[in-house]
C-alpha cells in the first residue's frame, strides 16, 4: 500500500442518476458550486480520507459525465451500472468492479458508499464515519441525521435499546414511520464481505421495484452483525441537489463557510453577503476583501493584497501588497506592489511586474509587463511585450492583428510615449525612445530616438456652412463668422490701438 493511500479499502461514489428536476441538458452532478462541479466535490472529500480504491458509478450521460470525472481524478474508476434499477445494484456493480483489481480476486475490509450530489459533505465527517465503523467493528455503519423536515428521505428505524434495525424509504413508511424525524444519508461505511453477501439476497421486491442499498442493514443485521449509527448535527453534509432551488442553497451555504473560514484564517471580508470565494482559491493573511468581488478558479491573493470592490477574478495570481480595484480577470499574473484598475480588462497572458499599473479604461492580452512601468489609462496593449520603467501614454494601442494572424510589438525599457501612440506590429522600439502626440509607429525605433508622425494640417475655411447648410454647426459657425466680422470693423475704428495679425495673443494650456 502506498502511504498516500492509508484509508479504507474503498469510496464508491454514486453518480448514476438523471436528475430530471434540474430541467437541464447538463447532467445534475456536473452542475457547479463554489468553482466545483458536484460530483467534483465528492471526489475532494472521499480522496482526504486516502482510500485505497475509489469508483464512481456512471449511466446518465454516461460519456459526458465520464470524461469529467477523468479530468478531475484520472485515477478514479469508473463504473458503469447495468439495467437493474436501485442503489443497491449500483453499488454492487462497483463492487465487482473492485474485487476484479484486486490481487486476491476480493475487497476487504471498509467501503464507505457516498454521492455525487452532496457536495458539502467533507473529509472531516467521512473520516468520523469510518473511525466509528471500524472502532465499533460494526457489519454497517450509516451517517444519518435529524431534520425538521424529513419528507423524501429514508427514515431510521431502531430498536428499543437504540440499535439501528433498518431503513424504511419514504414511499415505503407508515404513517407512523414517516413521523420519524431522523432520516438516512445515504452514505454508509461498510464491511465489504457482508456488502458483498447481503447484495447478493436483496430483490427488487417493493414499490419502486428497485434493488435498495438500505435493505443491507436488516439482512446484516438478521446475520448477527452489528448496525449501528454515526449522528451529524451539520444537516448541510448530507443534503442533496436536486433541483436549481437546492443547488442555489447549497452553493450559498458553501460560499458562507468558505468565507469565514478565510476571515478566521487572517483575511477581512469587509463585506461577507456580496463577497463570492471559490474553494479552489488560496489567501495569504492580512488580505483585504472590499464589497462585490468574486474570486474563481485556481486565483490566489498574497498577503496585504487589497481586492474590490467590484472586481472578479478567475485563475489570477495577486502579489504582496498589490491592489486590484473594478477590475475583470482571468489568467493574468499581478506583481506585488503593482496597481490595477479602475475599470480594467485582464485578459488571459497579461503579467505585470512589481511596482507597475495598468490602469482606467485599460485592456490587456498575452502582455508582458516589466517592473515600474505603466500604463494608465484608455489603451490596449495584446502581444506584446514591454520593459522595465517605461510609461505608456494616454490612448496607446498595439495594432496587433492584421485580419489573419497575430503580430508582437516590442518596446524597451525607460520608454515614454506620447497620446494616442499607434504601435503597427511586427515592430520594435528600442530602450529610452520617445514617441511624440499621434505618432503611427510601423518601423523599428533605435534606442533613444523620437519618432513623430507629421502631416500639415489644412484648414477648409467655410466648409460647414456649404456643406451643411441649416444645420446647427453651421448656425453657430455663421454666427462665429460675423461676431468676428463686427470685431474686426470695431477695432479698425478711427483712434483704435494698433492690432498685429502675426503676433498672437497669449493663451493658457491645462
Amino acid at each position: 500500500m502506498s502511504p498516500e493511500k492509508t484509508g479504507p479499502a474503498a469510496v464508491i461514489v454514486l453518480a448514476a442518476g438523471a436528475g430530471t428536476r434540474m430541467k437541464s441538458r447538463t447532467p445534475k452532478i456536473l452542475h457547479e458550486i463554489g468553482g466545483r462541479s458536484l460530483v467534483g466535490h465528492a471526489l475532494h472529500a472521499a480522496r482526504a480520507i486516502q482510500p485505497q480504491e475509489l469508483a464512481l458509478v456512471v449511466r446518465h450521460e454516461r460519456d459526458l459525465v465520464a470524461a469529467h470525472i477523468a479530468s478531475v481524478d484520472p485515477a478514479a474508476l469508473i463504473v458503469d451500472q447495468d439495467e437493474v434499477p436501485g442503489t443497491g445494484r449500483a453499488v454492487e456493480a462497483a463492487l465487482e468492479a473492485l474485487d476484479a483489481r484486486h490481487p486476491g480476486g476480493q475487497l476487504s475490509g471498509t467501503v464507505v458508499v457516498t454521492y455525487g450530489d452532496v457536495p458539502l459533505l467533507t473529509g472531516t465527517l467521512l473520516a468520523e464515519l469510518v473511525a466509528s465503523h471500524e472502532a465499533g467493528r460494526n457489519a454497517v455503519t450509516v451517517l444519518t441525521a435529524v431534520l425538521a423536515d424529513p419528507t423524501g428521505y429514508g427514515r431510521i428505524l431502531r430498536a428499543a435499546d437504540g440499535t439501528v434495525t433498518g431503513i424504511r424509504e419514504h414511499k415505503d413508511a407508515t404513517d407512523a414511520e414517516r413521523d420519524i424525524r431522523e432520516i438516512n444519508s445515504g452514505i454508509y461505511a461498510f464491511d465489504a464481505a457482508v456488502l458483498r453477501d447481503a447484495l447478493a439476497h436483496v430483490t427488487t421486491d417493493n414499490a419502486q421495484g428497485e434493488k435498495y442499498l438500505t435493505d443491507v442493514l436488516g439482512l446484516a443485521r438478521a446475520a448477527g452483525g452489528r448496525v449501528a449509527a454515526v449522528v451529524t448535527e451539520d444537516r448541510w453534509q448530507v443534503e442533496g441537489a436536486n433541483d436549481r432551488v437546492q443547488l442555489s442553497a447549497l452553493g450559498a451555504e458553501l460560499n458562507r463557510r468558505t468565507v469565514e473560514a478565510w476571515m478566521r484564517a487572517g483575511v477581512t471580508v469587509v463585506d461577507p453577503g456580496t463577497t463570492w470565494i471559490d474553494a479552489t482559491v488560496i489567501l495569504d493573511e492580512d488580505v483585504r476583501l472590499l464589497p462585490n468581488i468574486q474570486l474563481h478558479g485556481t486565483t490566489t491573493v498574497a498577503r496585504d493584497a487589497v481586492v474590490g470592490p467590484d472586481t472578479t477574478l478567475t485563475d489570477v495570481q495577486v502579489g504582496e501588497g498589490a491592489t486590484v480595484l473594478r477590475t475583470h480577470g482571468s489568467g493574468a499574473t499581478i506583481g506585488a506592489r503593482a496597481s490595477v484598475g479602475p475599470f480594467t480588462y485582464l485578459r488571459p497572458g497579461t503579467v505585470l511586474g512589481e511596482t507597475g499599473k495598468i490602469g482606467a479604461f485599460y485592456e490587456t492580452k498575452n502582455v508582458t509587463i516589466g517592473r515600474g512601468s505603466k500604463l494608465s489609462h484608455l489603451g490596449y496593449a495584446g502581444d506584446a511585450e514591454i520593459g522595465e520603467d517605461t510609461n505608456i501614454g494616454c490612448g496607446n494601442i498595439t495594432a496587433n492583428y492584421d485580419g489573419e494572424k497575430k503580430h508582437r510589438t516590442v518596446i524597451g525599457s525607460g520608454v515614454r510615449t506620447g497620446s494616442n501612440t499607434v504601435f503597427v506590429a511586427p515592430v520594435r522600439v528600442g530602450d529610452g525612445a520617445y514617441s511624440g502626440a499621434g505618432a503611427v509607429i510601423r518601423r523599428d525605433v533605435p534606442a533613444g530616438a523620437l519618432v513623430l508622425s507629421l502631416a500639415k494640417q489644412e484648414n477648409a475655411e467655410g466648409w460647414v456652412q456649404e456643406n451643411r447648410p441649416g444645420s446647427v454647426s453651421a448656425a453657430l459657425a455663421q454666427s462665429a463668422a460675423a461676431a468676428q466680422s463686427a470685431g474686426a470693423v470695431k477695432t479698425d475704428a478711427p483712434g483704435a490701438a494698433p492690432t498685429s495679425s502675426t503676433t498672437p495673443a497669449p493663451t493658457e494650456e491645462g
